[in-house]
């Protein structure tokens, strides 16, 4: 896999007017599925985001699961087993992360499992925190 997709760099696609709409919609257009991934988390993440925005910009469910199929058209959904869901909280745990930003650590787990090359993100801090390895990948669009 060449590119993996974390949730920020998705949700801004669906917005035309949001600030990174425009790098972020570029680059999901330019991969297809063999090229590029998002974790399977991030479409739960999506739906989230696009039904909760303040607002003129929230839509409805059935508007968020259009926009969840064009995701799962372009890109390709990696999941994590079980066991790999419980070693990354577990190993997360062990190096202090807290709160939500387990969820960051499953994405990156996502990516590792894809072998993704490139990690886009608007949350630079955040995917930092996972090591040398991880950090080297993270780009934003």
């Amino acid at each position: 896999m060449k590119a993996f997709f974390d949730t920020s760099v998705l949700v801004p696609v669906f917005y035309g007017d949001h600030e990174h709409h425009a790098a972020s919609m570029e680059r999901f257009l330019s991969f297809h599925r063999k090229q590029a991934c998002c974790g399977a988390h991030s479409l739960a993440e999506v739906y989230s985001s696009l039904t909760r925005m303040p607002g003129k910009h929230r839509i409805s469910g059935d508007q968020a699961m259009l926009f969840l199929g064009d995701i799962r058209d372009r890109l390709t959904v990696i999941a994590l087993d079980d066991e790999e869901y419980y070693r990354t909280i577990e190993e997360a745990a062990g190096a202090g992360v807290m709160g939500g930003t387990i969820y960051d650590a499953l994405l990156v787990q996502c990516a590792v499992k894809a072998r993704a090359e490139i990690i886009y993100t608007w949350n630079l801090k955040h995917y930092g925190q996972f090591g040398a390895e991880v950090a080297r990948r993270v780009r934003t669009p």
